[in-house]
């Protein structure tokens, strides 16, 4: 059924918004809170998408299913796996609580998003609530609708700052037939050199990852072919992991519940932050001799440092990339690297466009938006 505002955990939403802005005081949009460490420190007095919750519908033949923002992102996963389906993009938990609006709105991939895409890439429509206290529906349940499509994946990432997710069409994809997990020792170039080369042959990698001298490689995809690369990796001197370790270590890197990611590590130790740097996969490698964790074919990198914001970013943006503080430093420093002038004032006009009081999540995702 079609998300309207006669429903009654929407008309309370609206309630809350239209007062928040007679009073002119900002809103924070709080879904399960999973994500709470990611951007920078929610402002104003919360608005609870959680009780607006449930999966509208689900195609399976199509491919396409359609859940509101509260929905927690644990039951849509398992609606999917009982028809042998899933999120491709494999959006990380951290924890216990996480919704499908949150999802969304973080716009987070986990290991397999260098193979199949990132969040945005699946929204097919959505129905946001604007900083009128207006629902607006863009996009479709198919990917022939192309009417608002781009404007419903615009929220994908937005952390919340140009309205309320409230509900989401997503497209989803089969399970893969067959997976495994091969493992090799080797250095970082190495690795990386490795992954080039790979890249060019017809072989189902589906994820990678770098750390401490082990490169572990998931193949992907129809059973003769996992099976024809898991052989060939062999070859190369690889190990084969078992499946139930496999599965397990994969998710503790997707959810950072890897020991590399101990976030209370930063917490205690002054002066420590963990960055992710998104750079080209050619680039050199940035982190010196500081603890480094490596992804997507060398196109996310992880860092444990102590060296000034200012010096990071400056070392990605040399190599045509950014670099985003996940945790550490001192609450009010800047978490995303500001975007060139170009993409600012498609920022700003968005901003306006859908929040002109700037009710929305002020300062969420930069400081001054």
């Amino acid at each position: 059924m079609a998300l309207t505002t006669q429903d009654p955990a929407l008309a309370r939403l609206i309630e809350h918004l239209n007062d928040a802005r007679a009073r002119r005081v900002p809103v924070a949009i709080v879904g399960g809170g999973t994500k709470a460490f990611y951007g920078q420190a929610l402002q104003g007095t919360a608005l609870d998408v959680k009780p607006l919750r449930g999966i509208s519908q689900y195609e399976p033949s199509e491919l396409v299913i359609t859940a509101r923002a509260g929905t927690p992102l644990a039951e849509l996963e398992a609606t999917l796996a009982e028809r042998g389906q899933c999120l491709p993009f494999e959006p990380p938990h951290f924890a216990a609580g996480g919704t499908v609006g949150g999802m969304v709105a973080a716009g987070l991939a986990g290991p397999a998003r260098v193979a199949v895409g990132t969040v945005r890439d699946y929204v097919l429509g959505a129905t946001v609530l604007n900083g009128r206290g207006e629902l607006l529906s863009f996009g479709g349940q198919v990917m022939k609708n192309v009417a608002g499509y781009d404007m419903a994946r615009s929220f994908a990432g937005s952390l919340g700052v140009l309205g309320v997710i409230c509900e989401v069409s997503l497209k989803v994809l089969p399970l893969p037939a067959a997976r495994r997990t091969v493992v090799f020792e080797c250095a970082q170039a190495d690795a990386l050199a490795q992954l080039a080369r790979w890249a060019s042959q017809p072989l189902p990698i589906q994820a990678s990852a770098w750390h401490a001298g082990r490169l572990s490689v998931r193949l992907a995809g129809a059973h003769a072919a996992v099976v024809a690369a898991q052989a060939q990796f062999i070859a190369q001197g690889a190990q084969v992991l078992p499946d139930e370790e496999a599965d397990a270590w994969w998710r503790s890197v997707r959810d950072q519940q890897h020991r590399f990611f101990a976030l209370d590590v930063f917490q205690r130790a002054e002066g420590w932050r963990l960055w992710r740097l998104s750079v080209p996969r050619t680039a050199p490698p940035l982190a010196g001799d500081e603890d480094t964790f490596i992804e997507w074919h060398g196109a996310q990198c992880w860092l444990r440092s102590q060296r000034p914001a200012s010096a990071l970013r400056d070392a990605a943006q040399r190599v045509g990339g950014h670099a985003t503080l996940m945790c550490g430093g001192d609450g009010h420093e800047p978490v995303f690297t500001r975007p060139d002038p170009a993409l600012w004032r498609i920022h700003q006009t968005l901003k306006r466009a859908f929040d002109p009081q700037g009710v929305f999540n002020p300062g969420r995702l930069y400081p001054d938006l």
